[in-house]
């Protein structure tokens, strides 16, 4: 693709300054944004994001431009499962509306840290070691199993990691505005605040996890890998409170993912067939017959997915509402029908 170190440096730079911006004329001052806000700002980051994809298309090929869109598609749709998640924790943790910006604003920035630190990992095991595509397929298609029928079964608000933390840590039962710690009677104590943000830090290492091998499933170049997940994490926070109520009626999200991952997964392990080193498969040699699979068909397969996940969901819990509210007439009928 040809990024040079000057091209890295400007696209960091920006990144830094956007999420800079964003806590100095956004998450500062603490509010609960409104749907107007928090839609304009959701409308100009995915606006942006596709207009740098027109611009990686025009600039780089196609080729690379469909590997941006089908790395951001993923990552999109995987922040938005992230954000379920971040909506558990808060919710457990009870966090005020007013503070919880400043939770989300913290929480994708440590998540944009890990992933970064992951892309680099990424990226040197890639070029020095084609076996690690299998690794990777074989990761997503456990990750995929694990998505599909273990979503939800935690609280990550309670959990193990979260019951450590509170023996090791002296903790308030209060909130102190947006603070992270309190004094009390002389002793210094740690906020609920900071608890929330230890376990969205945690939550963000796992699903780091899940992300990079996933784009390195469709495409090999750490830039668009990079700025793929960093346009998909731009904005998340606007598109938490935009879409907060509708977070919960995405009750297929988790299984269309899984779909999505165990697809990336197959299709590195086809790549990996495909350029095959391993002395014990094939003989070393490459298996030329094992079909690669074109970018433009995952792109279309990724949104093809995602669309029926949410058409689905959307689909079950209006049924779901109108079967409640049938139920909830009959019975009233079935209560009320003596006094007539």
């Amino acid at each position: 693709m040809g990024v040079t170190p000057l091209i890295w440096i400007i696209t960091i730079a920006v990144t830094i300054a956007f999420f800079v911006f964003e806590f100095f004329v956004h998450v500062r001052k603490p509010h609960e944004p409104t749907i107007g806000e928090s839609a304009r700002w959701s409308a100009f980051y995915i606006g942006l994001a596709l207009l740098f994809g027109v611009g990686v298309g025009v600039f780089s090929g196609w080729t690379f431009g469909g590997e941006y869109f089908a790395g951001y598609l993923t990552e999109k749709a995987l922040s938005i499962d992230n954000l379920f998640v971040f909506l558990i924790i808060m919710t457990g943790f009870a966090v005020p509306k007013k503070y919880q910006q400043k939770v989300l604003m913290i929480g994708i920035v440590i998540a944009l840290i890990m992933r970064g630190a992951f892309i680099a990992v990424g990226a040197a095991l890639i070029e020095n070691f084609s076996w690690i595509f299998y690794l990777f397929g074989a990761l997503l298609l456990v990750l995929a199993y694990r998505q599909a029928f273990s979503h939800g079964e935690s609280d990550p608000a309670n959990g193990k990691f979260m019951q450590f933390v509170r023996r090791i840590l002296p903790v308030s039962e209060e909130y102190n505005s947006d603070k992270l710690t309190v004094r009390k009677n002389g002793k210094r104590f740690v906020t609920p605040m900071l608890l929330v943000i230890v376990a969205i830090g945690f939550i963000d290492l796992v699903f780091a996890v899940d992300s990079i091998p996933a784009i390195y499933g469709l495409t090999k170049e750490a830039y668009i890998v990079f700025t793929a997940n960093a346009f998909a994490l731009m904005g998340l926070r606007q598109l938490y409170f935009l879409i907060g109520g509708l977070l919960e009626r995405l009750v297929y999200l988790a299984q269309g993912l899984a779909v999505i991952l165990a697809f990336i997964g197959v299709k590195l392990v086809f790549h990996a067939l495909h350029v095959n080193e391993v002395p014990f498969i094939n003989g070393g040699e490459p298996l030329l017959w094992v079909p690669e699979i074109p970018i433009w068909f995952s792109l279309l397969f990724i949104a093809a997915t995602v669309a029926v996940a949410t058409w689905l969901s959307l689909r079950k819990t209006r049924n779901d509402a109108r079967k409640d509210d049938r139920e909830t007439f009959d019975g009233e009928k079935i209560v009320h029908a003596p006094e007539d």
